[in-house]
C-alpha cells in the first residue's frame, strides 16, 4: 500500500491517547495511520516510541505479511483501549478498573527491560560541577516484531496509573473523534487543536452571526 497519509496527529498531551488518535477524523473523513504494517512502523517512528535503527532492523528481518499481522494486533489493542478510556473518562479512575486491564498486563509481562552502564553523553552535571563519566540507562530487548507493542503498552500503563481521568475529554469539534488530556490550569480546553477544530468553530460562529445580522 502506498503511504499517502498526512503526518500523524500528536495533540493529546499524552502518548497513550495519541495512540488512540492514530485513527481519527481530522478533516471530516476517517484516517487510519495503522492501516498496514508499513503504516504502523511509520507511526511508531513519528511517535518516537521505538528507535529508528530498531524499526529498520526488524523491518529487514520480517516479511510484509508478518509486519501486517503486528499492525492488526496494534489496531485491536487500540480499539480495546479506546473502549476502556471512553468508559472511564470524565471522572477519577478507581482501583476497580484494574480487573479490566488484564489484556494490557499480558503484553507488559513479555517485556525484557534491563539497565546498563554506558559512557555519559550530554551535559549531566554532579554537585561538584563535573560531568559523571558513566550513565545508568534503561535498555530493552527487542525480540521480534511484537516487541514493538511494548513501548505502546508501557505508555498506556503509565497513563492509567498516573493520569487524572476527569481531565480526559473528547474534542468538541463537529465529527471530530480525537481525545485529549486537558492539562490547562482552568480545565477549559475544548479542542484537539485551535488551528483545526478551534478555528473551524470560530469560522462557523462568525458565519452564523453574519447570517443572523
Amino acid at each position: 500500500m502506498i503511504n499517502n497519509l498526512p503526518p500523524a496527529l500528536f495533540v493529546a498531551d499524552a502518548p497513550a491517547l495519541d495512540f488512540i488518535n492514530s485513527r481519527a477524523m481530522p478533516t471530516g473523513e476517517v484516517v487510519d495511520w495503522l492501516r498496514d504494517g508499513e503504516d504502523f512502523l511509520a507511526w511508531l517512528e513519528q511517535a518516537k516510541l521505538a528507535p529508528r535503527e530498531v524499526i529498520a532492523k526488524l523491518r529487514g528481518e520480517a516479511r510484509p505479511a508478518e509486519i501486517d499481522a503486528v499492525a492488526r494486533k496494534a489496531r485491536s489493542l487500540r480499539d480495546w483501549f479506546r473502549g476502556f478510556i471512553v468508559a472511564h473518562m470524565g471522572r477519577p479512575l478507581t482501583s476497580k478498573a484494574a480487573g479490566e486491564l488484564e489484556p494490557l498486563n499480558r503484553i507488559l509481562a513479555d517485556d525484557g527491560q534491563f539497565h546498563q552502564i554506558v559512557p555519559q553523553r550530554g551535559s549531566a552535571r554532579t554537585r561538584g560541577g563535573e560531568s559523571p563519566p558513566l550513565s545508568w540507562q534503561l535498555k530493552r530487548n527487542w525480540h521480534g516484531l511484537e516487541s514493538l507493542l511494548l513501548p505502546i503498552a508501557e505508555t498506556m500503563g503509565e497513563f492509567v496509573c498516573t493520569a487524572d481521568f476527569s481531565r480526559v475529554k473528547p474534542c468538541e469539534g463537529t465529527h471530530c473523534t480525537i481525545l485529549f488530556l486537558d492539562r490547562t490550569r482552568s480545565g477549559a480546553r475544548r479542542w484537539c487543536s485551535m488551528a483545526v477544530c478551534g478555528n473551524r468553530a470560530k469560522q462557523a460562529t462568525h458565519r452564523a452571526r453574519a447570517r443572523d445580522g
